[in-house]
């Protein structure tokens, strides 16, 4: 089975991502390996929630992806390889097939390193190393992009998510040809 989007993470930036590919209509796998620094958190800065536990703030962001179809397996990502019409990603339980990568990673870039992807120093506190990045999330690895703390923004919740909904918008435009915009509006 192929995917359109392969997100590895599901922390604040990959469950973003995966709201926006998902409810595009674009067939979304999303592999987490629980590690999400966003689980160890008290977030009192985050617009629209006056106070949350980390781990709730993930769970719900799950939930609203996997409304729209996004699907979730649990695992380690080890291997990123490039494959004729895409992508293939492999667990220590199985390989998946997609036509986009968006690493939403958090901390670490040794899956990007491994997969031979340009990284560079971090510049926040206790970041060493990040995906080097454009500002649309492309990395060296066309079809790789890189989206919250792994591409060199804040850590803060709020930002990576908004990061991670921006380097979806960046890749279903690409998937679609044309720029995405998705606006809801009030129901009468």
């Amino acid at each position: 089975m192929s995917y359109d989007v392969i997100i590895i993470g599901a922390g604040p930036t990959g469950a973003s991502a995966a709201l926006f590919t998902s409810k595009a209509g674009k067939k979304t796998l999303v592999i987490d390996n629980e590690q999400s620094v966003t689980k160890r958190a008290w977030i009192e800065n985050h617009y629209g929630v006056e106070a949350i536990a980390g781990p709730d703030l993930v769970e719900i962001g799950k939930k609203q992806a996997a409304k729209f179809g996004t699907e979730f397996v649990t695992g380690q990502a080890t291997q990123l390889v490039k494959s004729d019409d895409g992508f293939q990603v492999s667990t220590e339980n199985g390989t998946y097939a997609g036509k986009h990568v968006i690493l939403a990673t958090g901390l670490s870039v040794e899956l990007a390193e491994a997969a031979g992807i340009t990284t560079k120093a971090g510049t926040e506190p206790r970041i060493k190393s990040i995906v080097d990045c454009d500002a649309q999330g492309n990395t060296s690895l066309k079809g790789v992009w890189a989206a919250g703390t792994t591409a060199g923004v804040s850590m803060h919740t709020i930002i990576t998510a908004g990061d991670g909904a921006k380097v979806a918008i960046n890749v279903i435009s690409e998937l679609n040809g044309a720029r995405y915009v998705d606006h809801d509006v009030l129901k009468a």
